[in-house]
């Protein structure tokens, strides 16, 4: 018989309850109202979002990398063991909560990646963060953005005006990568209104769906010509 689940930490946010979930050591859930957002044991696409996203990159190279979203953590640590100890990775997290969990009881899922001399968090929303580095542009700009949001592009996004997937966040992200960077997204399903989007504004697009059977989501990449 499974072992029950324990509430180890919970908030309250304006989408609901946000909590993490424990049975046995190693088996966790984040969950905000009656919404699942991410089970440890159930990460596949997480761990290949972070590979593909940084396949393009020269080991020998400083890196800079930004990902938008930190969930448990897993994305984070499929990154990290792909740049070498010069790299820059950038995480932008809304809630400071879920950094306090990951350097905490989730930290044995990644090898503590949280807290990786190569890391720096910021708190606040992704969507402007990603606008502010776009208009630095230069320097500032990025090797690789990768965006792991528990929502991703549908056929319900708002083609014009949604934060994340929409044409002017894209071209927002766009400015935000250097020549020949790669803008990596994790979707829950194909989706190819966004697809056509990506493509619409420069970007050379192929998708990969981790797995051979069963529940199999997607990963959206898209890599800016020089």
């Amino acid at each position: 018989m499974a072992q029950p689940w324990k509430i180890i930490s919970s908030i309250p946010t304006v989408e609901g309850l946000l909590e993490l979930r424990q049975r046995g050591e190693r088996d966790f859930l984040i969950t905000i109202g009656t919404q699942v957002l991410m089970n440890s044991l159930s990460n596949r696409s997480e761990v290949v979002l972070g590979k593909l996203g940084c396949a393009h990159l020269n080991f020998g190279s400083t890196s800079r990398v930004l990902i938008g979203g930190l969930g448990m953590g897993c994305t984070l640590g499929s990154v990290l063991d792909c740049l070498p100890s010069t790299a820059q990775v950038f995480v932008a997290e809304l809630n400071p909560i879920v950094l306090e969990w990951c350097q905490g009881p989730l930290a044995l899922l990644t090898s503590s990646a949280a807290t990786d001399p190569r890391v720096r968090f910021m708190i606040g929303d992704v969507a402007n963060i990603i606008g502010s580095f776009a208009d630095s542009g230069g320097d500032h700009c990025f090797d690789a953005i990768i965006i792991d949001l528990y929502r991703g592009p549908h056929a319900k996004t708002d083609v014009e005006n949604d934060p994340f997937y929409g044409r002017r966040a894209i071209l927002k992200s766009k400015a935000a990568l250097k020549p020949g960077g790669v803008l990596a997204v994790w979707g829950e399903n194909p989706d190819d209104g966004f697809i056509k989007r990506l493509q619409s504004a420069g970007f050379l697009v192929t998708t990969e769906r981790p797995g051979r059977g069963g529940l199999r989501h997607v990963v959206f990449l898209a890599k800016k010509t020089s």
